[in-house]
C-alpha cells in the first residue's frame, strides 16, 4: 500500500483595499495565528498581495528584490507562526520589474521563486517584463508548481507544469469582477484535465478603480472545488492528498496519453 501523502492548505482571499505594504504585513499578521491554529502547512496569498494590485505607477516605488524588507518579514512570519507562506509582489531586478511569487518555508528558508510568463493586455505591459520557465518545490512530499493568474488561463501551461510532476498548482491571482467564468469553470477545468490540485487565491473588493471577483477556490484532481470563496474577504482550507493525484491520473491519464494522439494531416 502506498503513502497517502497529506498537504493541508489555507488559502487567504484578501480584502483589496489594504493601503501601504505595512498595511498589508500587519493584515497577514492577524491572520496567521488562526491559520496556524487549523494546522495549515501553507497559506496562499493573492497575485502581488504583498504591494497591491491596482496601484498604477505606485508598484514601481513598491518593487523590491526578492530578498527585500518585504521578503525579510514575510520570511520571519513564516518561521514565527511554523506555517510556509507563499505571496505576490513586484519584483525589482537589474533594472526590470516583474510579477513575481516566492514561498518561504515554515523555517523562513526560501522554496520557490516564480515570475509571471504571460502578461495580459492592459496597464501590466507598462510595468512588468515576462519571466521564463516554471520552477517546482516539494513541501510534505508533495510537488507543487506556480503559475500567477493570466499563466493557468493557458491549457499549454498547466500541462506543463503537470508533465514536469506537478501534484499542486498554486494560482495567486487579480482576477477582476467581468471575468466570473474564469473562476467558476475554467480553473476547476484545469484541474480536472491535468488529474492535479489547484488553487486560485484572488483579492476581494476594490482597488483603486478595480473591482476583484473573489471567487478564489480549491479545486481537487477530480474536479471537485473542495473549498470556494464568496466575494468578500475569507480563508479557505483542505486537504489535498497524493493518492487523489494518482487515482484522477489513473482513472483520465490525460497528461501522457495526449502525447499519443494521431494529430497529423488526417487521412
Amino acid at each position: 500500500m502506498t503513502e497517502n501523502t497529506v498537504l493541508h492548505l489555507a488559502l487567504a482571499q484578501a480584502p483589496a483595499d489594504l493601503g501601504n505594504v505595512a498595511d498589508r504585513l500587519d493584515w497577514l499578521a492577524t491572520i496567521l495565528p488562526n491559520v496556524a491554529v487549523a494546522k495549515a502547512d501553507l497559506l496562499l496569498l493573492p497575485e502581488l498581495f504583498a504591494c497591491g494590485y491596482s496601484i498604477g505607477a505606485a508598484i514601481r516605488d513598491r518593487a523590491e528584490p526578492r530578498d527585500g524588507p518585504i521578503a525579510k518579514a514575510i520570511g520571519g512570519l513564516a518561521q514565527e507562526h511554523g506555517v510556509a507562506i507563499h505571496y505576490g509582489y513586484a519584483e525589482a531586478a537589474h533594472g526590470t520589474i516583474y510579477n513575481a511569487a516566492q514561498a518561504f518555508g515554515p523555517d523562513g528558508q526560501t522554496l520557490v521563486h516564480q515570475r509571471k510568463l504571460a502578461i495580459p493586455p492592459g496597464f501590466e505591459r507598462e510595468f512588468f517584463a515576462p519571466g521564463k520557465g516554471c520552477a517546482l518545490f516539494e513541501l510534505n512530499g508533495i510537488r507543487i508548481a506556480t503559475l500567477i493568474c493570466y499563466d493557468a488561463e493557458f491549457p499549454e501551461t498547466v500541462r506543463h507544469v503537470a508533465r514536469m510532476g506537478a501534484e499542486v498548482v498554486l494560482v495567486p491571482t487579480a482576477l477582476g469582477a467581468a471575468w466570473d467564468w474564469v473562476a467558476r469553470t475554467m480553473i476547476p477545468t484545469r484541474a480536472y484535465e491535468n488529474g492535479v490540485y489547484l488553487a486560485y487565491a484572488n483579492s476581494a473588493g476594490r482597488e483603486g478603480d478595480m473591482d476583484f471577483l473573489g471567487a478564489s477556490v480549491i479545486a481537487a484532481p477530480d474536479g471537485v472545488k473542495l473549498a470556494r470563496a464568496a466575494a468578500t474577504p475569507e480563508i479557505l482550507v483542505a486537504t489535498l492528498t497524493k493518492d487523489r493525484v494518482r487515482a484522477a491520473q489513473s482513472r483520465l491519464p490525460y497528461v501522457n496519453e495526449y502525447r499519443d494522439l494521431p494529430l497529423g494531416p488526417s487521412d
